[in-house]
């Protein structure tokens, strides 16, 4: 991305981070996704930015206002889908409610894994993009 810079537009800069995320293996996918908390969490694997914090907050501050049952199933779920996947799952929880998030991880959790990683990295590229976009904005 540096290499790009100066980008002309929020166009051409997310076209550039678009390309780049598809050209990046497992392993730089793998990483991008230890960067973000689980549903539901509060703190991602890695050490991330005050302002990722704050993002992945916003993200998903419809879970706050969760039933205990979708929270409690989501917890439960999230664990079973890390251990058969060995990531958490990834979703750009923007606009979704709870019960939303809560559906699209009972879906997927029933992937094969190649299936699931394609997914998730087509998810983290929304959120990606939905960055980018409050970043320059």
């Amino acid at each position: 991305m540096v290499q790009g810079r100066p980008f002309d537009n929020l166009e051409q800069l997310t076209k550039i981070a678009t390309d780049i995320w598809w050209d990046c293996n497992r392993d730089d996918w793998l990483e991008a996704f230890r960067s973000h908390p689980k549903i539901g969490g509060q703190k991602s694997d890695a050490d991330v930015s005050d302002q990722s914090r704050a993002w992945s907050a916003q993200e998903q501050a419809g879970v706050q206002q969760a039933s205990t049952k979708t929270l409690t199933e989501l917890a439960h779920l999230n664990r079973e889908y890390e251990a058969k996947f060995g990531f958490i799952f990834i979703v750009c929880a923007s606009g979704k409610s709870p019960e939303e998030m809560l559906a699209l991880l009972k879906l997927r959790i029933g992937n094969n894994a190649d299936a699931e990683l394609r997914i998730a990295a087509e998810e983290q590229a929304k959120i990606t993009e939905l960055r980018l976009r409050k970043l320059i904005n």
